[in-house]
This record gives C-alpha cells, sequence and structure tokens, in this order.
C-alpha cells in the first residue's frame, strides 16, 4: 500500500482519504470541534499553522501544516510513480 507524507513525516493512505479542506470556514472549524470532542482528531501539524484538514473514510479528522495544493501534488506525484 502506497502512502502519502502529510507533513513531518506523518503518512496516511491515500484511498483512504475523502476530501481536503481549508480550515478557514465556520463549518470546517465545526467538524474539526466535533471531532476533537469525539476522540477522533489527529493533530498532525505538530504546533504548527493547520493549513488543511484531512477527512477520513474511517471518521477521523487529521490536520496537516501543509496546503491543500501541497498534498495534492504529493498525491498526484505517486499516482504517476505508480503507473510508471
Amino acid at each position: 500500500m502506497k502512502l502519502i507524507n502529510i507533513g513531518f513525516g506523518s503518512m496516511v493512505a491515500p484511498g483512504r482519504v475523502l476530501s481536503v479542506l481549508e480550515p478557514e470556514s465556520a463549518p470546517i472549524k465545526r467538524v474539526i470541534q466535533e471531532a476533537k470532542e469525539r476522540g477522533m482528531l489527529i493533530d498532525a501539524s505538530y504546533g504548527r499553522k493547520t493549513r488543511a484538514v484531512l477527512l477520513m473514510d474511517t471518521d477521523h479528522v487529521i490536520l496537516s501544516a501543509l496546503t491543500p495544493e501541497a498534498l495534492s501534488n504529493r498525491w498526484e506525484e505517486k499516482q504517476e510513480d505508480a503507473d510508471e
């Protein structure tokens, strides 16, 4: 199984990611707070500013310090490597 680096050595399985969102909107902030209350929040930003929120099919919410664009680029690179 291929994994994608989401920053600072943290990895996720790309097949488990439902969406990658920016954390600025009120609905996403609510999703983060609710996940924290349920114990389903994983902070992979290591104290840095959260720039992307990954929603997983396991109902986990993962915070990353990388931008959604950077994560998308890494995902595309992994897919190109797999195609070769």
